[in-house]
């Protein structure tokens, strides 16, 4: 087992920590898969998220860049949305404007219980 001295266990925070030396190579192994034709969606997708645990503030400066995507995206539904939406709120296709004439069949009704002028409530 190699002995490390106090000040060389202590100054790895400026050079490369081995996840770091092993993150980095699994990306140059998905950069030559992807130069040689490998152009798949999947080994895209690894070969970026080794780079944003490479470089936190790519990973931050992606996620405001989609997140702004999607808000645009969803600013032009909402309007497009509105638009159809004024021109269909009365069209003649409501109901109540639509003349069916009377209903068809026997009426339900018997004579008494039609309006004739005087209030039903009271009615003894």
């Amino acid at each position: 087992m190699p002995q490390f001295t106090e000040s060389q266990k202590m100054s790895y925070s400026g050079s490369m920590t081995w996840q770091q030396a092993n993150i980095q190579a699994a990306a140059a192994y998905l950069r030559g898969l992807i130069g040689v034709g490998a152009t798949d969606a999947r080994t895209k997708a690894v070969y970026e998220g080794l780079l944003e645990v490479l470089d936190p503030p790519r990973r931050a400066s992606r996620v405001q860049r989609e997140s702004a995507q999607a808000a645009k995206a969803a600013v032009a539904v909402k309007a497009e949305r509105d638009r159809r939406a004024a021109a269909e709120r009365r069209s003649m296709r409501d109901r109540r404007l639509a003349n069916l004439g009377p209903p068809e069949g026997i009426e339900r009704r018997r004579a008494s219980d039609r309006r004739l002028g005087s209030d039903r409530r009271n009615r003894e």
